[in-house]
């Protein structure tokens, strides 16, 4: 399996998996949204690659935190026929690293809250950072700092209008 960038012939297989991954949910709108807007860094949005064949997809996109431009995890989704194979962990894992050598200062995702502390996510309540909205449950949201804890990171995200236009701002 590799990950790598998507490449703009990947668009359909994402869109398949992120199906598959996500049914009775449109998150494929979330993605082509993202896509569309301002702050788009195609770099970031990785694939997980098997045998020439899209199995898993992350993106990390820019949203606000205390006026600074601040990277958020989402979505993350692997086929189901790959579940449980180290897809989306591996695409976790070469995202995180990617950022850390970008100097990223943070990263955050809004997600269950039992499977992102195992790369160091924590409670970004715990650190001054709100959640964008009271629909968001305080667990889900959570914070991974790239570097040192950095006080200039804190009030309220406030995710861009993708993520309103799709109607992706918790449960």
């Amino acid at each position: 399996m590799q990950i790598r960038p998507e490449a703009p012939g990947d668009h359909q297989a994402i869109r398949d998996v992120l199906d598959a991954a996500f049914p009775g949910e449109d998150v494929t709108l979330l993605v082509d949204l993202i896509r569309a807007a301002d702050g788009f860094d195609p770099s970031l949005s990785l694939v997980a690659d098997l045998d020439s064949r899209v199995i898993g997809h992350v993106l990390f996109s820019p949203m606000t935190l205390g006026g600074h431009t601040v990277l958020s995890l989402a979505p993350l989704g692997v086929h189901p026929d790959h579940h449980g194979k180290g897809v989306g962990t591996a695409l976790t894992e070469t995202g995180l690293a990617i950022l850390a050598d970008r100097d990223e200062p943070l990263v955050i995702v809004e997600g269950i809250p039992a499977y992102y502390p195992r790369f160091g996510f924590e409670l970004a309540s715990r650190y001054g950072i709100d959640k964008p909205s009271d629909h968001v449950p305080d667990e889900a949201f959570m914070v991974k700092w790239l570097g040192p804890v950095d006080d200039r990171y804190r009030g309220a995200v406030v995710y861009p209008q993708p993520f309103h236009d799709a109607g992706a701002i918790g449960p």
